[in-house]
């Protein structure tokens, strides 16, 4: 199968190359002495790739700790179940699906991908398997931080930096759709981008002050630093900082910082894949590339906006 490899972790994405390597064993997988309890194979239909995944320790280390390469990056699936091992439930051979793939476990930027049956979800039939891969990561992380950990309720105002990227604006989407005020950040040429994905006010980081937009209830933090630490001063009482940067820089005077790691939640996409459907949240994508021509997509020289996605099959 086709797949892209990276095996230098200094490289980057200009690291990536596209190779041959062989298709999951579907006859070991099948079998009692080779099956890892609960994995599907996917036939890949459509993947997505985080900017920064190269930099993670799990795209070159295993679950146990030791150096794995060559290693296949991208993390966010949508294709057909071709395959199932033992212990794998809830999903059929045949199935169209989306989720997330393990850290730890070769990735998504092949034809082929082998995954944990928990970590996917049913994609509905009239769902694109390109939105399916462009919402996966982007709607879990935003779904996790305003609900899971930042607690959000209607009638709360809610600071969402970064509102134009894929995350961001998934997380603007979210937020009115649960009735809070949302206020989103980012660069001036974001600020359509953000309006139109449903936020109420924009902040322009460069030219505006961050400090005019008064006390909130939540922020949803992608940009870390100098900005978080700023954004603590405006987390009212019991209010909660959520963050996807690391461990946080500030806290609240009166309130929570949290950092997470997303996970993959089959019931979460589930919610997530109705609202896709129904109109009520939309993808960012920017850019659709082939797995042919992925390599010069992620090592692009013009700015994209929006999220790349690598369409596997036609």
């Amino acid at each position: 199968m086709k797949a892209i490899v990276v095996t230098d972790r200094t490289a980057g994405t200009a690291g990536m190359t596209l190779v041959e390597r062989p298709e999951p064993d579907v006859a070991m997988l099948a079998s009692l002495e080779g099956a890892n309890y609960g994995d599907v194979v996917v036939e890949v239909h459509a993947s997505g790739f985080t900017g920064n995944e190269l930099e993670w320790p799990s795209t070159w280390v295993d679950r146990r700790g030791f150096y794995r390469t060559p290693s296949i990056p991208g993390h966010e699936v949508a294709g057909v179940v071709t395959a199932l091992s033992y212990g794998a439930t809830g999903l059929s051979v045949g199935q169209r699906v989306f989720g997330l793939t393990d850290w730890t476990r070769d990735g998504t930027l092949a034809e082929y991908v082998v995954v944990e049956a928990r970590n996917l979800a049913p994609l509905p039939a009239d769902v694109d398997f390109t939105v399916g891969a462009g919402v996966a990561m982007a709607g879990l992380t935003a779904w996790q931080g305003l609900f899971e950990h930042g607690r959000l309720q209607a009638g709360q105002r809610v600071l969402v930096h970064g509102a134009a990227g894929a995350v961001g604006s998934m997380a603007t989407q979210l937020a009115r759709h649960a009735g809070a005020h949302v206020i989103g950040t980012g660069r001036a040429g974001g600020r359509q981008t953000a309006v139109d994905f449903g936020a109420h006010e924009y902040v322009d980081l460069d030219n505006d002050t961050l400090e005019d937009v008064g006390g909130v209830d939540l922020v949803f933090d992608v940009i870390g630093g100098d900005i978080q630490k700023r954004s603590a001063r405006l987390v009212r009482a019991g209010g909660t900082l959520v963050t996807v940067t690391g461990p946080p820089e500030a806290r609240p005077a009166d309130g929570l910082a949290i950092d997470f790691v997303v996970v993959s939640d089959r019931a979460q996409l589930g919610e997530i894949a109705r609202l896709v459907r129904d109109g009520r949240v939309r993808t960012n994508i920017g850019t659709v590339a082939s797995l042919d021509d992925a390599v010069a997509a992620f090592n692009s020289t013009q700015r994209t906006k929006g999220k790349t996605v690598i369409r596997v099959r036609p």
